[in-house]
């Protein structure tokens, strides 16, 4: 009996111990400014020596559940801000702690050999002194917060590139791929010309140039959200050679007849976006989306940096004022948990979903994840999770230096969405203002592609640009296969260079003669005047079962002067983004001839972007005959 009795109190007493491990305690505080007693947004408060640990919101408030036993020390964390610890003993729920700015080098001026420095203490200069090298003592000052200037390191990544080659159709009639309606690859090249430079080969995506353009399509009538375009014409830098620009314009829908939208604004604040043209420019941009809101639709702002919180609880967007406060006051500083702000944010994002409704998470950064899930493949099976939630996602990319340009297109390519670089304002309110519709709002997903050519007509072909979104032929009709979005408004392009039957080319390599395969003879179809027969799959933006269109192609030949704006300026572009990446195929495309076509078929442009283009176009032209001269 005695043995049965200790037996049971020493199991209660494991019970209790193992309850009081796994018992959840809550800290609750807030976070103001020591001088002032403004309560201060997206600190980091962090458990010490551990990765536990949240940000406080909008009302500088914030929440921290663990497991941990007491006593334990937060450490609050915030830019322009003196780091404090706290020792915690007990649960509590109205810790209130305050930061001291101190002091902040802020300005240094360098003249000849000496630098004026000037210091300031809560935006208050209090002292200012000339200092020269090993000349003279220096004043002693005490309590200075520097923040040295970061290192020249470029750590931009791009994806490599491998260009889509010529194949032969009586071999490999089909081609399949995604559509894209991203154009993060044109502004971000547009930043690299614009500072002096030639962009980096992997960052020229051709057919996100191609798509940064609107184009003059018909809206569509029928019962589908899109309407397909088709024209042929001569290839400008091969006279024997055709282009087949394949066109399609996303019905158009007014801004006041959108369906109710919930969005999440994730945001990076970590300390690698401090830069102005990072956070600041950040600001700058979704307080111009904050504009677009209607009171039916709803922003939540979840922000990350060593840990991940809500600043603004899901609000309407007829309360413009209390989002651009949220926005206004947010600070970079600490590491980057980039998976930790993903998860909350969809979290978030399902807690408010709208069934109908377009419900989305926007995540603003510069791609650099380093705390937590930080590898593109953890990120990409992240995001391929949480696709499953109906829930789209749009990545808008900011800022030089440590750009992940390649991680942010796997993010959005996996997760129902679209990628956009942010390079200065106007670009902001292109994206976010000028098309609101086709960024935020999608009316078909999985929008896929399948060309069939005739090889009575055709003897070779190349889709020009969309490596990152190639399909197997087998996966046109797999609904489980993701695919492309298009939004309300948005126009897609895209351009296969093709060789004639009877024109001899040496991008197609001479194979020997099969000894054990009969030679295919053609069909009666393929002895036909069509060039190629297009189909089209796609889903609704909460459906599962695509819908597919078919409609063959005529052979209908062009002179290039004879082809449409729409015709010469995508041919234009596109060669351009061939001279830029110095492909193989760019045969006898020069910049004198891109200019030239691009200036033929500007057309309206009302926005002037085309002009832009041409702009640029010259400036790289003299990049080459700078460059052409050196070398002379």
């Amino acid at each position: 009996m005695k043995t049965k009795v200790l037996f049971l109190l020493s199991f209660l007493a494991i019970s209790l111990i193992s309850f009081h491990w796994n018992q959840e305690t809550l800290i609750q505080g807030t976070v103001m400014d020591q001088s002032t007693n403004e309560k201060l947004i997206g600190v980091n408060v962090v458990i010490q020596g551990t990765k536990e640990g949240t940000i406080t919101d909008f009302d500088g408030n914030f929440q921290l559940r663990t497991s941990r036993s007491f006593p334990l020390t937060l450490e609050f964390s915030y830019t322009g801000y003196e780091t404090k610890t706290a020792k915690i003993k007990k649960a509590t729920n109205d810790l209130k702690v305050y930061l001291d700015a101190g002091q902040i080098l802020e300005e240094v001026v360098v003249t000849g050999r000496s630098r004026k420095l000037r210091l300031f203490k809560k935006n208050r200069a209090i002292s200012t002194y000339d200092s020269a090298p090993a000349v003279e003592s220096q004043p002693s000052i005490s309590a200075i917060r520097t923040y040295e200037p970061e290192p020249n390191y470029n750590t931009e990544d791009y994806s490599t590139i491998q260009e889509n080659r010529f194949l032969e159709v009586s071999k490999e009639p089909l081609s399949t791929f995604s559509i894209d309606v991203d154009a993060a690859s044109y502004a971000n090249m547009r930043r690299f010309i614009t500072n002096g430079q030639k962009p980096p080969i992997d960052a020229v995506r051709i057919e996100e140039m191609v798509n940064y353009f609107d184009y003059d399509y018909a809206q569509p009538v029928g019962e589908h959200p899109f309407e397909v375009f088709t024209e042929i014409g001569e290839c400008p830098w091969n006279s024997d050679h055709r282009l087949v620009h394949v066109g399609m314009q996303g019905k158009k829908v007014a801004t006041e007849d959108l369906p109710p939208s919930n969005l999440v604004f994730l945001i990076d604040v970590s300390g690698s976006m401090r830069a102005y043209n990072k956070l600041p420019l950040l600001q700058s941009s979704f307080k111009l989306l904050a504009d677009q809101l209607r009171e039916e639709d709803r922003v939540a702002i979840v922000v990350y940096a060593g840990a991940a919180g809500t600043v603004l609880p899901s609000t309407s967007g007829a309360n413009k004022q209390k989002i651009k406060a949220a926005i206004n006051n947010l600070k970079a500083g600490g590491s980057t948990a980039g998976a930790a702000g993903i998860n909350l944010a969809y979290q978030i994002a399902k807690e408010n979903f709208v069934a109908g409704g377009n419900n989305r998470v926007i995540l603003a950064t510069d791609g650099d994840f380093n705390v937590g899930t930080s590898s593109d493949a953890e990120l990409v099976r992240l995001i391929e999770e949480k696709r499953e939630s109906d829930i789209f996602l749009t990545v808008m990319g900011f800022g030089t230096g440590n750009y992940k340009d390649n991680k942010m297109q796997q993010l959005a390519n996996k997760g129902n969405g679209n990628h956009a670089y942010i390079d200065n304002i106007s670009e902001a309110r292109k994206v976010l203002v000028n098309e609101f519709g086709g960024t935020l709002f999608t009316i078909a997903k999985d929008v896929k592609l399948q060309l069939e050519f005739n090889p009575s007509k055709v003897k070779g072909y190349r889709l020009i640009g969309y490596e990152n979104r190639m399909l197997k032929n087998e996966d046109f009709n797999d609904d489980k296969k993701d695919a492309g979005e298009l939004g309300a408004g948005h126009t897609v392009t895209a351009i296969y260079e093709i060789i004639p039957v009877g024109v001899k080319s040496s991008f197609l390599g001479d194979v020997d003669k099969l000894k054990y395969q009969k030679s295919k003879k053609l069909s009666a179809a393929a002895k036909t005047n069509e060039l190629l027969t297009i189909k089209l799959r796609y889903k609704k933006p909460d459906g599962d079962k695509s819908q597919l269109l078919e409609r063959p192609i005529i052979d209908h030949n062009l002179d290039l002067e004879q082809t449409s704006d729409n015709f010469r300026w995508s041919a234009a572009v596109a060669e351009f983004g061939m001279l830029l990446r110095n492909s193989e195929f760019k045969q006898e495309a020069t910049y004198d001839k891109t200019i030239k076509l691009a200036e033929g078929a500007k057309g309206l442009d009302k926005n002037g972007y085309r002009a832009e283009l041409i702009r640029m176009m010259n400036d790289v032209r003299a990049m080459d005959d700078t460059q052409l001269g050196m070398k002379e």
